[in-house]
């Protein structure tokens, strides 16, 4: 399919052309100076003391959770309106995720009082899930986690940049911030993620378990800095390598003016499909400019309708998505229903959105869903 506006798109700018092919003509391609460089930038621009660089978001959230102790036996709850890798992440670590529902249509982000009813003998964390961009209550989660002793880690995925209500940027609340650099993400390099933290002993864990618990690296060795290598543990091959660590510090230098731009975009479909009858928008006018807008998700009537459009928008050459709840799932169906999540997933559609995009591609969405919505499509 050629879309004629894609959900999202990715520009690669000379500059990272330019740092990608120095390191191809260095010669030294997996994890090395670069990725330690990309690191300490990362941990600079948010104010903690470590960030560890890994090879997808999903690898942050396992080896968070791990580093955090987590294990057999244990619950960890996490949102059931997201993408599944939270809920992943923690069966990895022999855990048993408890789906608790989203606020309401107003906010897609896990409710606390939701969480607080589901809080039991077993409950060790609660994966805060930063979704689309926006912040969840991070200061209700933070009051749950302190009144419980649990662990609160962030799921930011798709907020880098994003701030709570109280001001706090996502990722630095909780022990440990995970972020994913995939390619449809805010700072994309292709495949990624980072685990952001203050705790020395959390730090320590991740950095060593991503490199299958070796007390040397490859890039140690190749300078002479250490001959052999012992494995102090069950580790995994969750490495970033220096081509994407390169793009990654490349593309950072940009960010900000690429959220100011979704920003914008938000914006502009905000204040349109207000006049849109049968559209409605999640979270407020006052919530854009705390969110980074990863994506932009409106609501439908109905499931029925939501797919109609789809469809509708897909044959004029319009891209969209929609998210599953994680109990429609295969792998998750032992879990207990979960009826608000279930209905706004049925109901909810993203709509394309890219820092790239003109006023001409928002332009050509909204008028096209203006037209289907006015032709009753689905109703």
């Amino acid at each position: 399919m050629s879309w004629i506006v894609p959900l999202t798109d990715v520009q690669i700018s000379e500059e990272d052309i330019a740092a990608y092919l120095a390191v191809l003509e260095q010669g030294w391609l997996t994890m090395g100076p670069r990725t330690r460089e990309f690191e300490l930038a990362f941990a600079e621009r948010f104010g903690k003391r470590h960030a560890v660089a890994v090879s997808s978001g999903t690898a942050a959230l396992h080896l968070a959770l791990l580093a955090a102790g987590i294990g057999e036996g244990d619950e960890v709850l996490v949102p059931a309106m997201t993408f599944v890798a939270g809920a992943a992440a923690v069966r990895y670590c022999g855990a048993r995720p408890v789906l608790i529902e989203p606020c309401g249509p107003d906010d897609l982000n896990l409710d606390p009082d939701d969480a607080a009813r589901h809080i039991g003998p077993r409950t060790r964390a609660i994966l805060a899930t930063h979704w689309l961009g926006y912040a969840c209550d991070l200061a209700a989660l933070e009051r749950l986690c302190h009144e419980h002793e649990l662990i609160l880690i962030e799921d930011c995925a798709q907020s880098i940049d994003a701030r709570a209500a109280d001001g706090r940027l996502t990722g630095t609340v909780g022990v440990a911030g995970c972020f994913s650099f995939f390619s449809k993400k805010q700072l994309a390099v292709g495949e990624g993620g980072m685990i952001l933290t203050s705790d020395d002993a959390i730090e320590a864990k991740a950095r060593s378990l991503r490199s299958h618990a070796m007390t040397s690296v490859t890039w140690d060795r190749h300078r002479g800095h250490a001959e052999s290598y012992d494995v102090v543990d069950v580790g995994f091959n969750f490495r970033i390598d220096e081509p994407r660590a390169a793009l990654g510090l490349s593309r950072m230098k940009r960010l900000d003016a690429d959220i100011a731009r979704r920003r914008e975009l938000v914006r502009s479909y905000r204040n349109r499909l207000t006049e849109v009858p049968g559209v409605s928008i999640p979270w407020s006018a006052d919530d854009v400019e705390r969110s980074s807008h990863f994506g932009f998700a409106i609501l439908l009537e109905t499931e029925s309708i939501r797919d109609a459009v789809a469809s509708e928008l897909g044959d004029r050459g319009v891209q969209t998505t929609h998210y599953p709840s994680i109990t429609a799932l295969t792998a998750y169906r032992e879990h207990p229903p979960r009826p608000r999540t279930e209905e706004l997933a049925g109901r909810h559609l993203v709509l394309p959105l890219s820092s790239t995009y003109t006023n001409r591609e928002v332009d050509l969405v909204i008028g096209s869903l203006a037209e289907i919505m006015a032709a009753g499509v689905g109703s």
